[in-house]
C-alpha cells in the first residue's frame, strides 16, 4: 500500500475540485448561489477532520512517472 498526503493532493487539484464542487451543488440544489472558494475551504476542513494526514491507498491507485 502506498501512502498519500490527502490535503496536499486536494491543494494541488484545487482549481478542478472547486469547479466540480460548485457544479455538483448547483445540480443538486439549483436555486442556491454557491461561493466556490468558501465551499472548497469547508470541504478541505471536513477532509482534514475525517482523514489522517497520511492515508494509505492501494498501490493500484498510484502511478509513478
Amino acid at each position: 500500500m502506498a501512502r498519500v498526503k490527502i490535503e496536499e493532493i486536494i491543494d494541488h487539484l484545487e482549481s478542478d475540485i472547486k469547479k466540480a464542487l460548485k457544479q455538483s451543488v448547483e445540480k443538486v440544489l439549483p436555486n442556491v448561489n454557491v461561493n466556490s472558494s468558501a465551499l472548497f475551504r469547508e470541504f478541505k476542513r471536513s477532509v482534514g477532520r475525517k482523514c489522517n494526514t497520511w492515508e494509505s491507498v492501494p498501490d493500484r491507485f498510484i502511478e509513478n512517472d
